[in-house]
């Protein structure tokens, strides 16, 4: 798994109360509660095939933050890390006038979205 992979979502989801649950050469898996998520670097077989969320396939990930103070806090540390900001002109509020969260890309481009509660 690349560095910046493991930097970017290993970092990710322990700020949101994820634990590091198993680690291989090739991969890692966190959990929190009942919620595993597992991350697998593609084959070097599968690697010339490109991804972009609008077609077959995932089209982005949405996690739940504990408040805006989070989303905030999150996106100033997301900036911090170089990770691209997406629809920065309507940020915090580019999901809809009451629709307050971050939305980001991982280094694969996969669209990452962290929404406060109402």
């Amino acid at each position: 798994m690349s560095h910046f992979r493991k930097i970017v979502w290993g970092w990710l989801l322990e700020e949101l109360g994820y634990s590091l649950f198993q680690s291989w050469d090739q991969g890692r898996s966190y959990k929190l509660n009942d919620t595993y998520v597992v991350l697998v670097q593609v084959e070097e077989r599968y690697k010339d095939i490109s991804y972009h969320r609008c077609g077959v396939g995932l089209n982005h990930l949405a996690f739940h933050a504990a408040s805006r103070e989070q989303v905030d806090e999150m996106t100033v540390k997301l900036e911090e890390r170089g990770v691209h900001i997406l629809y920065k002109d309507r940020h915090p509020y580019a999901g809809g006038e009451n629709y307050y969260a971050v939305f980001f890309e991982d280094p694969d481009r996969i669209k990452v979205e962290l929404l406060a509660p109402n």
